[in-house]
């Protein structure tokens, strides 16, 4: 990790990022074969004991401050690539997704009312959260082009009546607040709402290549669903808005979890090449073994400084759309390079569960899909660089 502690933020976010990698590598990694995961994520069981462990360490959603504001940018890219160390790492601390962006949402848009009752439980670690916009391709709703939303809201009284399908909704099953994003006269508006709720189905729950997010990723089916007035997140017809103040800095925060996975990864297959023999030599003197460790610190490196310039930008001010879609576009293949150069370097080790070297390549495969895919950022980046370069020739 690059030491920028001169400046006395940055300093902050040191000294917790340093109490985060002890704990992650002393404790929580200890717990990354327990039989409490499967298919859908670690149980909710484990998380909460995860959480217990945290909460008593006083790192519990280290992100969020005291007096309810958060760390900079900078700093969370410390913490947060800490965390990550383990999969396990940001459930433990309350910084996983998707509850760690529903978090920077509420905290910037809900109302003080809304806070107490929706972001404080999430805060405390007490629930988990989701995040109701992707919607089944079958519908032809929306996935990467929000504006293809499906899912309706309609004014009922004081109340709305909110009816549609969604898709992929990470951590739905088990989840104790929603935040449902649906089609009004308005335009896309955000609704609150505490879950369970009998109009809220899960239809079920996918088997994906990913299994670190507890509840997995479903399908669900929304009917009737009744929400009163207050529960609006925000202003109606906003909900596209308050999706990009959640979406550029979720972009860069998995970024910073997905680099703490690889730099463990990168370790583990290091260690590998330096104690395994073949041909008369350990393996890191092969040159095709040695280049791959190599080339992983060059991408490790790079990630590192894409993340940590998209920061530098977000704390700015500036809302960094497009420097978020770079950084995600980099970061996200780069470390799958890592990943799967170390997956090769172990061999067959490395396609084993013995080490957390596979499921950190499984996760950072679906990595490139979610949080759009590396060809829409792409895509998006190359319309802004038309854009400008017809507005110089008109000038």
């Amino acid at each position: 990790m690059s030491d920028f502690s001169a400046t006395p933020n940055l300093a902050r976010g040191r000294r917790i990022a340093e109490r985060v990698e002890v704990f992650v590598r002393e404790r929580v990694a200890l717990l990354e074969r327990d039989c409490r995961q499967g298919p859908h994520g670690p149980s909710d069981e484990l998380v909460q004991q995860l959480r217990e462990m945290a909460r008593a360490e006083g790192l519990l959603t280290p992100n969020v401050l005291p007096d309810g504001g958060h760390l900079s940018h900078g700093e969370t890219a410390l913490v947060l690539r800490a965390a990550g160390l383990s999969p396990l790492g940001p459930l433990a601390l309350n910084v996983a997704a998707p509850d760690e962006g529903n978090m920077y949402l509420l905290g910037r848009v809900a109302s003080q009312a809304q806070k107490e009752r929706f972001l404080q439980p999430l805060i405390e670690g007490r629930v988990r959260s989701a995040f109701f916009m992707t919607e089944p391709a079958e519908d032809n709703g929306a996935g990467s082009d929000p504006s293809m939303m499906q899912t309706t809201a309609q004014r009922d009284g004081d109340y709305w009546s909110i009816n549609g399908r969604k898709a992929f909704i990470t951590g739905a099953d088990g989840a104790g607040v929603g935040i449902v994003m649906a089609r009004s006269e308005q335009g896309a508006t955000m609704f609150l709402v505490e879950l369970p709720d009998p109009a809220i189905r899960i239809e079920r729950v996918l088997d994906t290549l990913d299994d670190s997010m507890p509840g997995g990723h479903a399908v669900v089916h929304i009917e009737g669903l009744r929400v009163p007035e207050s529960q609006i997140l925000g202003e109606s017809g906003e909900g596209f808005k308050y999706a990009q103040i959640r979406l550029a800095p979720a972009r860069l925060t998995h970024c910073m979890r997905w680099l703490g996975a690889c730099i463990r990864a990168q370790e583990i297959a290091t260690e590998y090449a330096v104690k395994r023999r073949a041909f008369g030599q350990l393996l890191i003197d092969h040159e095709g073994v040695g280049f791959m460790l190599a080339e992983n610190q060059i991408d490790l490196k790079q990630a590192e400084l894409m993340i940590d310039w998209c920061a530098a930008i977000l704390d700015s001010g500036a809302k960094g759309i497009a420097e978020s879609s770079m950084t995600k576009v980099a970061v996200s293949e780069a470390l799958f390079r890592v990943a799967d150069r170390c997956v090769q370097v172990m061999g067959g080790t490395g396609l084993t569960a013995d080490t957390v070297v596979e499921k950190v390549f499984r996760e950072v495969r679906a990595f490139r899909v979610y949080d759009g895919p590396t060809e829409v950022h792409k895509w998006s980046l190359a319309k802004r660089i038309k854009k400008n370069a017809l507005e110089r020739a008109d000038r």
